[in-house]
């Protein structure tokens, strides 16, 4: 089911014209404050009506200007997480989920004992929502909405109220939704890069009211050209290993289609595949293999592409077996170290720069 959105609006201080479609698993729309993610997921929710628009998901039109029509909010089938959860403070938890099961529409069945064990709400039933954390209070509302029989999650900046270790707490719960057995697609709004490259399986950059990249999540993260998007301290590729061995020391190997790496806070099960965000400001180039290192992860890489930024710096596109990496470097050792692209080189990263957090299922 695929949901496709065009929009056009104008604001007194800003100007939209967007376009995307959102496939199966997780879409992410990722942008700076005033880019359009609000003003786009409340669109899709049947909360705002810009001025010429078009939304239509599984061949059922449910907004179009042109045409005059305009499916209510309630008739959309969506189920919609937001910043805050909004649940009903004069109901227990159980209550809250029966809620959503009690108006949900005919649609693909989902049952209250999955979506409790998948969400780890068995132990929260019988409580109030004044008594529970922010974590716990949006697994709530995730289940909430998932008892709703939607044929698809909208989440507006789920996590953006939580602190990080909140946000740890729940991020597993969203991965298990993603890779479980519902299968439902989620349209995911976040100004969070580490949210979304743990998450997405595409991703739409907004900037400017505008659609400035939008792809594959391991593509449009791995593009030089998305540095100044996404920050230069954040940007950075995004690539799958798979667990292999837990030392007991503390590190974890993990097998890539270039070599291996030694990390810290690997915390998966061996042979389990995991997602590793490597910023590109942690990875250092030579033009030989080094020798004597702290650091024992050294991949063989050919540079890809060279985009030279605004600055002193550059960003890298590189090639590690069939996997992406991406490199900031200054502009003089582009120059001094004639990084063109087909150079073969070698990468080379510290243990302690992925952080546990960037290490997703």
């Amino acid at each position: 089911m695929s949901l496709a959105v065009t929009l056009t609006h104008r604001f007194a201080d800003a100007e939209l014209d967007i376009a995307f479609e959102a496939g199966p698993g997780i879409t992410a729309l990722f942008g700076r404050s005033g880019a359009g993610k609000t003003t786009v997921i409340q669109t899709v929710a049947g909360l705002f009506q810009p001025q010429t628009a078009r939304v239509a998901i599984g061949g059922d039109i449910l907004l179009d200007t042109a045409m005059r029509t305009c499916i209510p909010p309630h008739k959309r089938r969506f189920g919609t997480v937001f910043q805050d959860a909004r649940l009903f403070p004069h109901l227990t938890v159980a209550q809250n989920l029966d809620f959503g099961a009690r108006y949900a529409p005919n649609g693909p069945v989902v049952l209250r004992d999955d979506v409790i064990g998948l969400l780890g709400l068995s132990g929260l039933l019988n409580r109030a929502p004044a008594t529970l954390s922010g974590g716990e209070s949006q697994r709530v509302a995730l289940g909430r909405a998932l008892l709703s029989r939607p044929r698809m999650l909208l989440m507006d900046e789920p996590l953006a109220s939580l602190d990080d270790p909140r946000k740890q707490e729940i991020l597993p719960y969203l991965e298990g939704l993603r890779d479980g057995s519902l299968r439902l697609p989620i349209l995911y709004v976040s100004h969070a890069v580490d949210e979304v490259a743990r998450l997405a399986d595409t991703l739409v950059l907004l900037q400017g009211g505008r659609v400035a990249a939008q792809g594959p999540l391991f593509d449009v993260m791995s593009d030089p050209a998305a540095v100044p998007l996404l920050g230069v301290r954040e940007a950075g590729a995004v690539i799958e290993a798979e667990v292999i061995h837990h030392a007991d020391d503390g590190l974890s190997t993990l097998r890539l289609s270039a070599g291996t790496l030694e990390l810290p806070g690997v915390r998966a099960a061996l042979g389990t595949r995991v997602r590793l965000r490597v910023l590109a400001q942690d990875v250092i180039l030579s033009k030989h293999r080094p020798e004597g290192l702290s650091s024992v992860n050294v991949l063989p890489v050919t540079i890809d592409a060279v985009h030279p930024g605004d600055g002193p710096g550059a960003a890298i596109a590189l090639r590690a077996g069939s996997d992406r990496l991406l490199a900031r470097v200054t502009a003089r050792a582009v120059s001094e170290m004639s990084l063109i692209p087909g150079t073969a080189c070698f990468a080379i990263l510290k243990a302690t720069t992925v952080a546990p957090g960037s290490i997703g299922r």
